[in-house]
C-alpha cells in the first residue's frame, strides 16, 4: 500500500499511530497500523487488519451500502461475553484494493478509543487538519437579534481547516444576563469537551448558541474558560465590519 491513494470518492492512507478501541475494559482492537479512509470528506475513519482485531467477528448476513467501496458485510463484535450488535463491517470486494480484509469498527459501540496513549474523541484526528489558536486585538462585537450579547477588545481567534475562524471571548466580555446553561455537551478530537449556553435576547431564547471548553485539549489550551458563538447564528462585526453567516453542518439549532 502506498502512503496515500485518492481513488475518487474514496481517499486512503496508511496511519502511523498505535491505534486501540476498548468495550468496557477489554481490548477489541490493538493497532499499529491502521488505515485512515476518507469515506466522506469531512473526516477519516479508521480500518484495521483482521490480525489486529482482539475480538471475535461474526457474519450477520445482513449488509450496509457504501457509495463508494459497494456492499460492506456487517459484523457482530462478541467480548467478554456480551455482543455488540452490528459493530463492526468489512468490505471483500471493495473496488480500492488495499481495503479488502479490513476491519472498521463502528467508533460509537466503542468505549473508550486511544491514539498512542491519548484518549480520541468522535472520530480519527485528521493529519491535514491544523488549529491555530491566535491572541488578536481586533474588536469583536456580537449581536442577537438586534441585542448585542458580547463585545471584545481581546479576542482569542481559533482557525481550524476547512471550517470559519471562531471568535473567543472572555466570559467578563460577555452579557452574563442572557446567558442560561444548557445540558448539552460535545466533544472534538481537537479541542475536547464543550459546554453549552443558550442565549435569551429580542423576546427569544436561542437554544445552544454558545460553548465553553473549560477544560480543553493540550493544543487548545488558550481557549479555556473562553466563550464562542455560533457565527451562523448571529451577527458577527470584526472591526467595525459585519461579518457574512458562514455555511456549516454546524450551526444548526440543537
Amino acid at each position: 500500500m502506498t502512503d496515500g491513494a485518492d481513488t475518487g470518492r474514496v481517499r486512503v492512507e496508511r496511519g502511523r499511530k498505535r491505534v486501540r478501541a476498548y468495550a468496557g475494559a477489554d481490548v477489541v482492537v490493538d493497532s499499529a497500523r491502521p488505515v485512515l479512509v476518507w469515506e466522506k470528506p469531512a473526516y477519516p475513519a479508521y480500518y484495521f487488519p483482521g490480525e489486529d482485531v482482539a475480538a471475535t467477528l461474526e457474519d450477520t448476513g445482513r449488509t450496509r451500502h457504501s457509495a463508494g467501496l459497494g456492499e460492506a458485510h456487517v459484523l457482530d463484535v462478541h467480548v467478554d461475553g456480551r455482543v455488540l450488535d452490528g459493530a463492526a463491517w468489512s468490505y471483500p470486494d471493495a473496488p480500492v484494493e488495499e481495503l479488502r480484509g479490513l476491519v472498521r469498527l463502528d467508533w460509537a459501540a466503542m468505549d473508550e478509543w486511544l491514539e498512542e496513549d491519548e484518549p480520541v474523541y468522535v472520530h480519527p484526528r485528521d493529519p491535514y487538519t491544523r488549529v491555530d489558536v491566535l491572541r488578536s486585538s481586533r474588536h469583536v462585537r456580537v449581536e442577537v437579534d438586534g441585542v448585542t450579547v458580547a463585545e471584545s477588545r481581546q479576542p482569542t481567534v481559533l482557525f481550524e481547516t476547512g471550517l470559519p475562524p471562531r471568535y473567543y471571548l472572555p466570559l467578563s466580555d460577555v452579557r452574563r444576563d442572557v446567558l442560561r446553561p444548557s445540558e448539552s455537551v460535545t466533544r472534538c478530537p481537537y479541542k475536547g469537551t464543550a459546554a453549552y449556553f443558550s442565549v435569551e435576547a429580542g423576546g427569544a431564547r436561542h437554544e445552544d448558541l454558545a460553548w465553553v471548553y473549560r477544560a480543553p485539549l493540550p493544543e487548545s489550551q488558550k481557549i479555556a474558560g473562553l466563550v464562542a458563538f455560533y457565527d451562523e447564528r448571529v451577527d458577527v462585526h470584526v472591526d467595525g465590519v459585519l461579518q457574512e453567516r458562514p455555511r456549516t453542518p454546524f450551526g444548526r439549532p440543537r
